[in-house]
């Protein structure tokens, strides 16, 4: 490579990690290090098929894979005898696998998700070609239980199935699976299937007292959460979890791989699912939960300082998210800050801190005074 194509990547590296630095619009921890795995980089790992099938592709990190779905469904109280899950590309993925579970076991059935749903979902019903209507939201980001009610009372023929969102994408707000149930359970409904988008709060709300509880004991069937956000991760990646006896209705033999094709990717990345087992053995449960109290301490540090200047912040209770009105353009691209129609907000990730904060306050009051 010559030198001017080395500069060009020098420069593009040194403006990134500068961009970094103040990095706190986006559910993204970019407080990791993985250098010790740098001697993978040299491998085409691939776990391509199932990760409880070895296969003939022998360069794989499969024993590693089925580690951390085994921590993951631990943490999240899956049936250790009925789980299933695989690491996959993201939130999306994982999503759109639940969704596909779903159709599967009820091929008429009617998906609900809240308005405040991560734009994603719609592509996936678009693409899985579902029956859905969309249901109302709260002003904190919540689904309202109240509108879902009335909607499937409408469509009682067709098995519901909900999507459920555990950390909204602009406030974090948490649907309630309970209050689901209640209404699952007042409408006489028999048949149904939950899919719970944990992008954010399954790596949250784990570690928490008294969080809203929306693992498998609660009755839903899938699960999907985020590696790159809580974790932190060079690359974007996820788990999605769900219950074996359903995934066996979608799981084909091929012989070529000499595995399950039971995933939506064919060749899957063998190398995040190495950052995950070596991040999960790097902190431990007691590691991750001093990570999420620290973060909530941050995020109501910020809610101080934004309601001290004037600016009504707010978020949700078990949320690390601090919502605010949208500021000038300038802050938000020096922020990266995240927006959506008259509200801004920022994420108090592992790497946010209160003095970080203060130089965001700084930077209002600026804007403001002049």
């Amino acid at each position: 490579m010559n030198n001017e194509a080395l500069h060009r990547l020098e420069a593009s590296c040194r403006d990134l990690s500068k961009r970094k630095e103040r990095f706190i619009g986006y559910p993204v921890n970019c407080a990791f290090d993985y250098s010790e795995l740098f001697c993978f980089l040299s491998i085409p790992l691939n776990n391509i098929g199932d990760p409880f099938y070895s296969g003939y592709y022998g360069l794989d990190s499969r024993q590693y894979e089925t580690e951390v779905l085994d921590w993951f469904a631990e943490l999240h109280k899956a049936p250790l005898d009925n789980y299933w899950g695989y690491v996959t590309n993201g939130g999306t993925e994982g999503n759109m696998y639940g969704l596909y579970l779903a159709r599967e076991l009820y091929p008429k059935g009617v998906v609900y998700y809240s308005q405040d749903t991560h734009y994603s979902v719609s592509k996936n019903i678009r693409m899985l070609n579902m029956e859905h209507i969309m249901i109302k939201s709260r002003p904190n980001g919540e689904m309202d239980y109240k509108d879902l009610s009335e909607m499937m009372s409408t469509w009682r023929s067709a098995p519901p199935i909900i999507f459920a969102n555990v950390g909204t994408t602009m406030k974090e707000g948490f649907d309630d699976v309970h209050e689901i149930k209640k209404v699952l359970k007042e409408l006489a409904i028999p048949e149904y299937y939950i899919h719970v988008d944990a992008a954010l709060g399954g790596m949250t709300l784990p570690f928490m007292d008294n969080a809203p509880k929306f693992d498998f004991t609660t009755g839903v069937q899938s699960i999907s959460i985020s590696g790159h956000k809580f974790i932190g991760a060079p690359l974007p990646c996820g788990v999605v979890l769900a219950l074996k006896s359903n995934v066996g209705r979608v799981a084909r033999q091929v012989e070529y791989v000499g595995s399950l094709d039971s995933t939506v990717s064919g060749s899957r990345n063998g190398f995040t699912p190495i950052l995950l087992w070596y991040a999960i053995h790097k902190l431990g449960f007691d590691g991750f939960k001093k990570m999420v109290h620290n973060c909530l301490k941050t995020a109501e540090y910020a809610v101080d300082k934004f309601n001290e200047i004037g600016i009504k912040a707010w978020k949700n209770d078990h949320a690390i998210t601090v919502v605010f009105p949208r500021p000038a353009d300038e802050i938000c691209k020096k922020w990266g800050l995240a927006m959506q129609e008259e509200i801004a907000h920022i994420l108090c990730m592992p790497h946010v801190t209160n003095e970080l904060v203060d130089e965001l306050i700084e930077d209002f009051k600026v804007a403001y005074d002049s």
